[in-house]
């Protein structure tokens, strides 16, 4: 997780910005909820009157009001209304408007909207008093009915409910002890069933008054704020993916960036360790992955949580006593994921390994295909590819089927603790200690804190296999290659010519228990051929490779016009050396770009010289376009012959001071073979030839030819000191020439 934030700071800003947009959303969908209760609950239960103080009231019913208060509420009452004039309301009877609104100082205006409440709710309890003889006046605070209270309810019903008229009737010096009395009795009436019957009668006051309705207009502009909230959500959402997505982009590009750079450095031993079908699948699968990764991430990591928290704390501001729904709820997803991902999470450990696998299998066998067909062994290909493939989708299958049961679990748990919380609710909502609408605010804050849950469960999935892959892209990049440039690289004379000279070298393969070469030392010099035969295995390829460093030495050195290449860059060294290998390599293209591969500084007349003198340039002049001919990819399209004729071209375009021929002549006919010696002797006269080869007439003219057996030099000097000393040299040479030629 470490290597992901390292790979993570250049798009520090970028990064911030994305936070900042999912706090944004996070805090307007946190928003909504409530929205759709005040919709409800006020907008339609309340018919848009959001306060029990009344923006408009008649005197006569404000000096009613007032004689269910204290005096001091009661002067703090009529102190906040004062005289309305010029009014088009219905009604003579003069009014009072409200000079602080709601929008005032909270504590200022609930110092007169809590005495309005209480007042307007015992209004309410009398009239349901006098109207039916089931109705109960609450209870005290030790649960009993005082004898007052009974009296009380008794004579209300006597005066038809005129609470009003019944406190007058009351002597002044006792009156405020009874109001007191009273209003200590409402303390156990739930504030929401309170808050409802006062709002009932502020709605009768607005309609006898003339007061227009306010629910349309209420829930129009409630309506407006939750669809502008949505729209800049989604506008949020928008950015967040379109930046997501770019940083995800941003990182994989680097990641392959740096990884390809680092398996250019490697030589053949860290290819050999990682297998080039898993660098393959390294470079292109495991960094899709991790850019899957970091989309969710980025995405999840502050909204998930801001959501949970922010909703959690909603849910308990909206009803304290039903968290508990949301409390199992949220233990029920995490016990349910947490079972899931440890039946999941060592089959997520072994999928890269086994794409790997199958990746190799494929490889091989699209390289191999005409060997294949040849030996016709495509069924048992057929079963070994098929092999690695059910393990993949029995693999993948596995982890398939862990995770589809995910998703209807948590549907499953979600729709329970919808009916856990309508349950609840409903009780709570029949006991007046909760609304409707907050009811429908609580289910859906409880909605968006399992979701996070559910969301963070989710990148749980993704993570356990994203972080696989990290780790192998980070083994890739550590990796540092066996073969690497030195602190304080030298130069190599001006005047230097091409020299190479081995000092009893000796080499062997890493983790090889024997030598390949012992102790070989020659000397090879400018305008002489040096030519190495020998049987199959002899050493001879590894010879002509150590002089570029595809390998290091084990013992003695290797100089390069009295420079030992360990000390120059592997830059410097190679631009001297033109490499021709065994196997002859071409690129996608055209012709004039496979040979001017060497260096695009290369000129034209350059590069056409370099396919003639590789008998080139007859079949390519063939060609429809010429030298712009298209090549196609590994040089298919082009016969084995002609492969090599291009591959030796693109080594002499560059005019090097070393030319290493590795068997390169093999695909060649003899007339062929014969031009090019010809050829490579009048135009590399200053140039250090060294050739590989099998056939004797190939390097018969060679003015010194290394004879090489079970890695050690054997005979060394020309075709005709050889066949006199060297008794292997001339065993080879008997089985290809005639007793003419030996003669």
């Amino acid at each position: 997780m470490r290597n992901l934030i390292r790979y993570l700071k250049p798009f520090a800003p970028i990064v911030l910005l994305v936070l900042a947009l999912l706090a944004a959303q996070a805090m307007l969908e946190l928003a909504l909820p409530q929205y759709t209760s005040d919709i409800v609950d006020v907008g339609i239960t309340q018919e848009g009157i959001v306060s029990a103080a009344p923006s408009v009231i008649r005197k006569e019913s404000l000096d009613d009001l007032t004689l269910l208060m204290s005096s001091a509420d009661a002067k703090a009452v009529l102190d906040a209304y004062e005289p309305l004039t010029g009014h088009a309301y219905k009604t003579d009877a003069p009014l009072l408007q409200l000079k602080v609104d709601a929008d005032a100082e909270a504590s200022d205006f609930e110092a007169i909207e809590t005495p309005l409440l209480r007042a307007q709710a015992l209004v309410s309890i009398a009239l349901q008093m006098a109207q039916s003889e089931d109705v109960t006046p609450p209870e005290d605070a030790d649960g009993t009915q005082a004898d007052a209270s009974a009296d009380m309810a008794q004579r209300l019903r006597e005066s038809g409910g005129d609470i009003f008229a019944l406190v007058k009737s009351i002597p002044a010096l006792l009156r405020s002890a009874v109001v007191s009395q009273i209003q200590n009795q409402l303390s156990a009436v739930p504030e929401a069933q309170l808050r409802q019957m006062a709002i009932a009668q502020v709605s009768a006051e607005y309609k006898e008054i003339g007061v227009p309705s306010a629910q349309v207009s209420y829930i129009s502009r409630a309506g407006l704020k939750m669809l502008l909230m949505v729209l800049l959500s989604a506008i949020a959402s928008i950015g967040v993916g379109f930046f997501s997505a770019r940083i995800a982009a941003g990182v994989g590009r680097t990641l392959r960036k740096r990884t390809f750079a680092r398996v250019v450095s490697y030589g053949n031993q860290e290819i050999g360790k990682f297998s080039t079908a898993s660098l393959i699948t390294r470079c292109t699968n495991d960094i899709q992955q991790i850019q899957q990764m970091l989309v969710m991430l980025l995405r999840v990591l502050v909204f998930a949580p801001i959501m949970a928290i922010g909703g959690l704390f909603k849910a308990i501001n909206a009803n304290a006593s039903m968290t508990w729904v949301i409390g199992v709820g949220i233990a029920a997803v995490i016990i349910t994921v947490g079972t899931l991902m440890i039946l999941a999470f060592p089959k997520f450990k072994i999928m890269q390994t086994l794409v790997d696998r199958i990746n190799l299998v494929m490889r091989e066998q699209l390289t191999g295909m005409q060997v294949i067909r040849a030996f016709s062994t495509q069924a048992r290909e057929r079963e070994r590819f098929q092999g690695a493939n059910e393990k993949l989708m029995g693999n993948s299958l596995f982890i398939n089927r862990v995770m589809s049961m995910m998703f209807p679990m948590i549907m499953l748990l979600m729709n329970a603790v919808m009916c856990l919380i309508i349950w609840a609710g409903s009780h709570a909502i029949d006991a007046g200690a909760m609304q409707v609408g907050e009811m429908m605010a609580f289910m859906q804050y409880a909605m968006q804190i399992i979701m996070s849950f559910l969301m963070i469960s989710m990148l749980s999935v993704m993570l356990p296999r994203a972080l696989v892959s990290v780790g192998r892209i980070q083994e890739v990049i550590d990796t540092e290659p066996a073969l690497h440039d030195p602190k304080a690289p030298k130069s190599f004379p001006p005047n230097a010519k091409g020299v190479v000279k081995f000092d009893h070298v000796t080499f062997s393969y890493p983790n090889s228990e024997e030598p390949v070469l012992r102790d070989i030392s020659f000397t090879a010099r400018p305008g002489e051929t040096t030519a190495f035969i020998g049987s199959t295995g002899s050493g001879k390829s590894t010879v002509v490779s150590l002089i570029p460093r595809f390998f290091d030495v084990s013992e003695g050195t290797i100089t390069l016009d009295g420079v030992d290449v360990r000390d120059v860059t592997q830059r410097e060294l190679r631009s001297r050396i033109g490499f021709v290998p065994q196997k002859a390599m071409l690129f996608s293209g055209d012709i004039d770009g496979n040979i001017r591969y060497g260096g695009r500084e290369i000129s034209e007349d350059s590069m056409r010289e370099a396919a003639a003198i590789a008998q080139a340039a007859e079949f390519i002049e063939r060609k429809p376009d010429g030298y712009r001919d298209p090549i196609t990819q590994g040089g298919d399209n082009v016969s084995g012959g002609q492969r090599q004729r291009l591959s030796i071209a693109r080594a002499l375009a560059g005019r090097p001071d070393v030319l290493i021929f590795d068997d390169s002549f093999s695909a060649l006919d003899f007339k062929t073979d014969a031009q090019l010696r010809a050829a490579l002797r009048e135009h590399t006269v200053g140039a250090t030839l060294l050739i590989v080869a099998q056939r004797v007439p190939t390097i018969m003219n060679a003015e010194q030819i290394i004879v090489l057996d079970e890695g050690r030099i054997v005979g060394i000097g020309t075709h005709r000191e050889l066949l006199k000393k060297c008794s292997i040299y001339r065993d080879i040479a008997v089985t290809q020439l005639s007793e003419e030629e030996l003669a």
